[in-house]
C-alpha cells in the first residue's frame, strides 16, 4: 500500500467518527434529554389559549396595538423570529435618532399621564424579539390601559406584580414582566 494512502485512512476514519458523533449522536442525545426532562421548553415554550390554539411563545415578543393592552418593546424586525437581530446603529446615527424620537412621541401620545417614557419602550433589545418589558415600563402604561379597559389601576398594578420575574431571575437583571402572558391575564379580567 502506498505510504500516503496509509496515512489518509486513519484521518478519514477519525473524520467519519467525528461526523457521526457531532452531527448525529450528540444532537439526538441533547434533543432526547430536552424532550424527556424539559418538553415545554424544548418545544419552544409555546403559549396556548383556552381552546388549545397556539397564540405565541413566551420567548418571542409580539406587537400589540390595542390601547387596552400592554405594549412591548420596539422591534426593528417587527418581532419576526425568522431573522433575529437589530441594526447596530451608533448613538449618533440619524435613523436611530429619528426612530427613537418617533417612539418617544408615540408613547407620550398614547400615555399622556405616564411621565417620562421608560427606555425599554423606545429601544430595541439585542435580538429584536425580547418578550419582556421592565416593571417600570408596564406601570407607565397603567393609566392608558385603565381608561381603555375600564379596569381599576389598582387591579392592573396587582396584575403586573403577579407577572413580575422571580427573585432568582432578578439577580441576573432588572425586574421584568412577559408582555404576552400579562396581556392574556388582562384579557381574562375583562
Amino acid at each position: 500500500m502506498n505510504k500516503h494512502v496509509s496515512n489518509i485512512v486513519p484521518v478519514l476514519r477519525l473524520g467519519l467518527v467525528c461526523l457521526v458523533l457531532c452531527s448525529v449522536l450528540y444532537p439526538l442525545a441533547v434533543t432526547g434529554i430536552g424532550q424527556l426532562f424539559f418538553p415545554y421548553h424544548a418545544d419552544g415554550s409555546l403559549v396556548e389559549d383556552e381552546n388549545g390554539t397556539v397564540i405565541g411563545s413566551e420567548l418571542i415578543g409580539q406587537t400589540f396595538t390595542d390601547p387596552a393592552l400592554f405594549q412591548g418593546r420596539v422591534s426593528s424586525i417587527d418581532n419576526d423570529a425568522a431573522g433575529s437581530g437589530t441594526p447596530n446603529y451608533a448613538a449618533s446615527n440619524p435613523e436611530l435618532i429619528s426612530r427613537t424620537e418617533g417612539a418617544i412621541k408615540d408613547q407620550q401620545t398614547a400615555n399622556p399621564d405616564g411621565g417620562p417614557v421608560p427606555l425599554d419602550l423606545v429601544t430595541n433589545s439585542g435580538s429584536g424579539l425580547d418578550p419582556h418589558i421592565s416593571v417600570e415600563a408596564a406601570e407607565f402604561q397603567v393609566p392608558r390601559i385603565a381608561e381603555a379597559s375600564g379596569i381599576h389601576e389598582e387591579e392592573l398594578y396587582k396584575l403586573i406584580e403577579q407577572h413580575r420575574t422571580s427573585q432568582a431571575e432578578e439577580l441576573l437583571g432588572a425586574p421584568a414582566v412577559n408582555v404576552l402572558l400579562l396581556n392574556m391575564d388582562l384579557q381574562a379580567m375583562k
